[in-house]
């Protein structure tokens, strides 16, 4: 699965998701429950580098995609969850297809 860009687009797509969900739990603790800020340094970090790497593989990409594309894969990845709703949209048009990326 992640031995190609589409495989490794997919990953991060839904990495990212669940980072930000560890990143969100983590704030209603700090913020909300009990003012312990151990979630937010452990996933802060990880949401970081997942999103960057979310935003280099989908570079990676833009080479098959159009312009409006390519900016909402980069724009999915502010919003949580938005990596996983671009995902699915864009396979389930044909965006992700591996024939198109023989060569990635």
């Amino acid at each position: 699965m992640v031995s190609s860009a589409v495989g490794r687009f997919r990953l991060l797509a839904l990495a990212e998701a669940v980072s930000w969900a560890g990143l969100l739990i983590g704030m209603v603790f700090k913020y909300l429950v009990v003012g312990n800020e151990i979630g937010v340094k452990v996933f802060g970090p990880v949401h970081g580098a997942i999103f960057v790497g979310y935003l280099l593989v989908t570079l990676m990409l833009a080479h098959r995609w159009d312009r409006r594309t390519l900016v909402l894969a980069l724009v999915a990845s502010i919003p949580p969850f938005g990596t996983v709703v671009f995902e699915r949209w864009a396979a389930r048009t044909g965006r992700l297809d591996e024939a198109q990326t023989a060569n990635d």
